[in-house]
């Protein structure tokens, strides 16, 4: 599976998304992080697992006190993700031009 397949799975999960969306306002803990989606902290604790293993969270220390994780966005992932939906939107606004430009041709043929 590629990176860029196993980042659309990760976000796939409503409730990785609502994570995503905490984490884009600033570094958070997990028990946070469960407490703000109402969550219990083993199910808050696979989540940020797998956003994890795809890349899209990493987790680090504060240095005063080793005991505290703090998971935060990484962006790597989140350019890929970018890149190939600007592709995407390339394609479609290649299409509707396209169409627009049939359309307006068989308007003017029948005037």
């Amino acid at each position: 599976m590629s990176s860029l397949d196993t980042t659309l799975v990760a976000l796939a999960d409503p409730t990785r998304r609502a994570v995503i969306d905490l984490l884009r306002k600033k570094p958070r803990r997990a028990g946070e992080l469960a407490e703000l989606l109402s969550t219990t902290r083993p199910a808050m604790s696979r989540h940020l697992r797998l956003l994890r293993k795809t890349g899209l969270v990493s987790e680090s220390e504060p240095d005063h006190d080793a005991r505290v994780r703090l998971y935060r966005l990484e962006r790597a992932p989140f350019s890929e993700l970018r890149g190939w939906l600007e592709h995407v939107e390339a394609f479609w606004d290649t299409q509707l031009s396209a169409f627009k430009a049939h359309a307006e041709r068989d308007r003017r043929a029948r005037r």
